[in-house]
């Protein structure tokens, strides 16, 4: 077979080179997302915060930036659903006949649901007030919650879906997608909140964590029997 001429080598590097070019081109790299350390006293977690919502996630850094969470409780816990925290109240309630879950700044958020952030296990959403006072499902300025949930079976979640869209219009029916099944089905969540609850971020490190919270001995308040404390900072 005759070797190849030199020149030839230098066309075919180049061909490869701009084929590859032109498939970066057609690609790029995924926007980066900012990343929130949560450090408590059970243990450390990470969570990967949502660019699709931008009010949200511009919100949750300036309260993380001002170090407004540091020292507070995740102060209501219910195993198998989700572990709640953001209440700046918590931070010195050493009476625990306190009820906890009213505080916050003077301010809410708009909604900003995206269908395909969903409640699966991990998700970070925004608390809020309920739908009798809050119509617009506005959410709270700094509580936040973590979800654990649980398994659903494709067939408990068909079932939930024909309920929630029986009472809506056609325009604002909802399907879950393959993506949302799967996880559901292997992973867990808390599908019977998606569309009233903000999702504006994702767990990325900590699940143990997550579980361990969650599994703590609670009082009838659902508030952990011994506090665990959490302290925030921005890495990426």
């Amino acid at each position: 077979m005759p070797a190849q001429s030199p020149l030839r080598k230098v066309l075919v590097a180049g061909f490869l080179a701009a084929m590859a070019m032109g498939a970066w081109a057609q690609s790029p790299p995924r926007e980066t997302r900012h990343l929130v350390e949560i450090n408590t006293t059970a243990g450390r977690m990470v969570v990967e915060l949502y660019n699709e919502t931008p009010l949200h996630r511009d919100n949750f850094l300036k309260l993380v930036r001002t170090h407004y969470y540091d020292s507070t409780l995740f102060h209501r816990v219910i195993q198998g659903f989700m572990i709640q925290g953001g209440d700046p109240d918590s931070r010195k309630a050493d009476d625990r006949t306190k009820q906890l879950g009213n505080g916050g700044p003077d301010y809410t958020l708009p909604a900003e649901f995206r269908p395909e952030l969903f409640h699966r296990k991990g998700a970070l959403a925004a608390a809020r007030e309920g739908d009798d006072v809050n119509p617009e499902k506005r959410s709270s300025g700094s509580q936040f919650y973590i979800v654990q949930g649980r398994q659903w079976r494709p067939e408990d979640l068909a079932r939930m879906e024909a309920r929630q869209n029986s009472t809506r219009p056609d325009s604002l029916a909802s399907h879950y997608t393959p993506e949302q099944i799967e996880a559901y089905k292997t992973e867990g969540g808390a599908p019977h909140l998606d569309g009233n609850y903000t999702v504006f971020g994702q767990l990325v490190e900590g699940f143990d964590v997550l579980d361990r919270i969650a599994g703590t001995p609670c009082d009838n308040q659902d508030r952990p029997l011994a506090d665990v404390r959490m302290w925030m900072r921005v890495i990426q």
